[in-house]
């Protein structure tokens, strides 16, 4: 603060020296504030590059390890996508599984899955089938330890049929996780070997390729049981049989829905002789799918 003093102080010289003391004073006191903010500014930007502040792992959603070139891919967790949601009927036997991409509905007393739930993008299918995917030769069928009634691995030999997955390796390849925990033999159901390797494999085909055109679907894929069903496994009565098995197939941004079911026996003949309404797999079943699924619908001229 400077220049000349003011009018009211002219003359006086008591007041005159009081008011230039205060004057002095403020002066030094503003310098000093200057000082401190330079000298804490200072502190920040010493810390700032010194340990870079951590941001937050939690998500909702599992990231992708990136294939090939740089690439994501975002999945709701099985545990809170509303669209995995499947209800059983009143006395099936039934253990939910959240694993990192697929909703096992798991049945202890048949010890296979009642249902298995998956969302697939088009981002997952491109890395999927990107040069570098995950390989299923590098991965083995394997009992999940913290289902007890889990079957082991050995419990299908020579019983005549496959280790059917219930959601394909093929849809998993994005992610090391997800493919592992499709090899659980939660995921498993015997099925008939020929029925496995032709016919069932060619519609888990269309269905990855329609995941690409349609962007994001919903797939449902299960057992239907008959009243008395072949068993397997241990002694010959641990694992039972299905009789058939259903997909369901739903592409929520057109509103869009068809189901299939095939006998546990070889199938031939193209995908639209076993074309079925989600109501009729509801009715075969006891099973409910989401009210937001078209339940009437099937038209396989609407999916080619």
């Amino acid at each position: 603060m400077g220049g000349a003093l003011p009018p009211q102080v002219m003359g006086d010289n008591a007041i005159t020296t009081q008011w230039c003391a205060q004057a002095k004073s403020k002066k030094k006191s503003k310098k000093n504030k200057k000082k401190d903010k330079k000298k804490s500014r200072r502190s920040v930007e010493t810390q700032k590059f010194a340990s870079p502040s951590k941001k937050s792992s939690v998500s909702s959603l599992a990231s992708v390890p990136t294939i090939g070139k740089t690439a994501t891919a975002s999945v709701s967790q099985s545990g809170t996508n509303p669209l995995m949601a499947v209800g059983t009927p009143k006395g099936m036997s039934n253990q939910v599984l959240n694993y990192k991409a697929i909703r096992v509905n798991y049945n202890p007393t048949y010890r296979i899955p009642n249902c298995v739930a998956y969302e697939l993008t088009a981002t997952m299918v491109d890395m999927a089938d990107a040069p570098g995917h995950e390989n299923r030769k590098n991965y083995n069928y394997a009992k999940d330890n913290s289902v007890n009634t889990c079957p082991e691995n050995w419990e299908y030999r020579g019983s005549g049929y496959s280790r059917g997955h219930i959601a394909p390796a093929m849809d998993m390849r994005w992610d090391k996780t997800a493919m592992a925990q499709c090899f659980y033999m939660t995921n498993m159901c015997p099925q008939d070997t020929k029925l496995n390797n032709d016919h069932w494999r060619i519609l888990e085909e269309k269905v990855h390729r329609w995941a690409k055109r349609d962007k994001r679907l919903m797939v449902y894929t299960g057992p239907i049981m008959g009243k008395n069903p072949k068993m397997i496994g241990k002694n010959k009565q641990n694992i039972a049989v299905p009789d058939a098995f259903f997909k369901v197939v739903y592409a929520p941004d057109q509103k869009r829905a068809i189901a299939f079911i095939y006998d546990n026996k070889p199938c031939p003949g193209n995908i639209s002789k076993y074309a079925v309404t989600v109501a009729e797999v509801e009715r075969r079943t006891g099973l409910t799918f989401s009210s937001a699924i078209p339940k009437r619908q099937c038209n396989v001229d609407d999916w080619q």
